[in-house]
């Protein structure tokens, strides 16, 4: 069994299906772009394992707390994991994760999108450990994003061919 297939094994982590879409939206991008030794991870959201978006649903700091989409965050960087296996065919090729965007649906005074985003960080870091999981990072807030996740979340890594 591969490194990253094992490690999420022994934390009890089943990787989701493919995000189901809502009726009537489609996108016309991929979910990873292989460049090279880079592969450019489109914007994700939450998602349950058969493949369905996660709630909660809403803003951070009004409906949803910190720590709903701290748990989200969690489960953005496991549909993000999702895409890579499928793209990769193994995980074990990333070989760094260089940067995350993180957007945090959020009222206009949030200010914690950072503590928002230590759910993604923290997931990566417990999978691929310091030298491979560490990562440049920002959180911005936003008014709103599609089907109104709390959190979505882009990023870059470096793979081995």
């Amino acid at each position: 069994m591969a490194r990253i297939e094992a490690r999420l094994a022994e934390l009890g982590i089943t990787l989701p299906a493919p995000l189901t879409l809502p009726p009537g939206m489609a996108l016309p991008f991929p979910w990873v772009n292989v460049r090279g030794d880079r592969a450019y991870i489109s914007g994700h959201g939450p998602q349950q394992s058969d493949g369905s978006g996660a709630g909660p649903f809403g803003a951070v700091g009004g409906s949803v707390t910190v720590e709903q989409a701290y748990g989200s965050a969690r489960k953005v960087a496991l549909s993000m994991l999702g895409s890579l296996k499928r793209e990769l065919g193994d995980l074990d090729r990333i070989i760094g994760w260089c940067r995350v965007h993180g957007m945090i649906n959020c009222v206009p005074s949030f200010t914690q999108t950072p503590a928002v985003m230590n759910g993604f960080t923290d997931l990566i870091l417990d999978v691929f450990g310091a030298e491979i999981g560490q990562h440049a990072r920002t959180a911005v807030g936003v008014c709103g994003l599609p089907m109104d996740f709390p959190v979505e979340i882009e990023a870059e890594v470096t793979i081995r061919s």
